[in-house]
C-alpha cells in the first residue's frame, strides 16, 4: 500500500527523523558501555566452535492474517549459517527481540503459516525454515549451509529502536558468578550459565503514523555473554 506525502511534510518528517536518530544512535552506543561492567565479557580469542552467520536487515510486512479484523504487522531476518568448523555441531538457534520499552520477544511464537509463506515470496527463498525447524545438527561444509528466517510479531506501532540476541552461533559458555565470586544459582537452584551471544542493534528513525517507510539502521554489533 502506497502513501501520498506532501514535499513539506516529507521534509519536515525526514529532519525531524534525522535528529531522532542522531539521538538513538548515541543511546544505543553508550549503552554496551555501561553494561559491560555488570556481565562477563567473551573471550577475546577463540575458546570454542563458531558458526558463520550470515543475515540481513530486519524488514517489516503486513498483511490480513486468519482471525484478524485488521492487517497485522511482522518483524523479519533472514540469515544463512554455515559450518566452517572442523567438526559437526549441535544449531539450537535462539531469536530475542528487545523493544525501546523492555519487552523481551522470542522469534517465531504463534506466527500464522501466511506471514510465513508471504514472507518467503518476498525474499524469492522457498527453503527457508524458522528457527525450530533449522534445529539441529549442522555438518561441515558450505554445502550443509542453511537458510533461516527470524519472525516476530510487532509489538509496537513506533518501534524507535530496538536489539537482537542471537544464542546458538558459539560453544563459548561461563558461570556467572555473584559479587563474592560464587557461582549463581536460579530459582531452581542450577548454576547460572551465560552462552555467547551475538546483539545487533537497530534504530529506525519513523514514526507510527507512516510506518514502514524510513530506514532501518545497524548502530552496533558485538558478541556478548546472555
Amino acid at each position: 500500500m502506497s502513501h501520498s506525502i506532501p514535499v513539506s511534510l516529507h521534509r519536515f518528517r525526514r529532519m525531524t527523523s534525522r535528529t531522532s536518530l542522531l539521538i538513538v544512535l548515541l543511546a544505543i552506543c553508550l549503552w554496551p558501555a555501561r553494561q559491560s561492567a555488570a556481565f562477563p565479557e567473551p573471550s577475546k580469542y577463540p575458546v570454542s566452535w563458531e558458526l558463520k552467520f550470515d543475515y540481513a536487515t530486519p524488514k517489516r510486512v503486513a498483511l490480513e492474517v486468519p482471525g484478524s479484523a485488521a492487517p497485522k504487522a511482522y518483524w523479519y531476518m533472514t540469515y544463512t549459517v554455515t559450518n566452517k568448523t572442523d567438526d559437526d555441531h549441535e544449531f539450537l538457534p535462539l531469536f530475542e527481540m528487545v523493544t525501546k520499552s523492555g519487552k523481551v520477544i522470542r522469534s517465531d511464537k504463534g506466527i500464522p503459516r501466511a506471514v510465513v509463506d508471504r514472507i518467503k515470496a518476498l525474499t524469492a527463498n522457498k527453503l527457508l525454515e524458522s528457527p525450530l525447524a533449522i534445529a539441529g545438527v549442522l555438518r561441515v561444509g558450505e554445502d550443509q549451509a542453511k537458510d533461516g528466517v527470524a519472525i516476530w510479531e510487532e509489538s509496537e506501532p513506533e518501534m524507535g529502536t530496538f536489539s537482537i540476541f542471537i544464542t546458538g552461533l558459539s560453544g563459548e559458555t561461563v558461570l556467572l558468578n555473584d559479587t563474592a565470586g560464587k557461582p549463581m544459582a536460579d530459582k531452581d537452584g542450577k548454576p547460572v550459565i551465560l552462552f555467547k551471544t551475538l546483539q545487533l542493534d537497530y534504530a529506525v528513525a519513523g514514526d507510527e503514523v507512516y510506518p514502514g517507510i524510513d530506514p532501518i539502521n545497524k548502530v552496533h554489533q558485538r558478541w556478548v555473554m546472555r
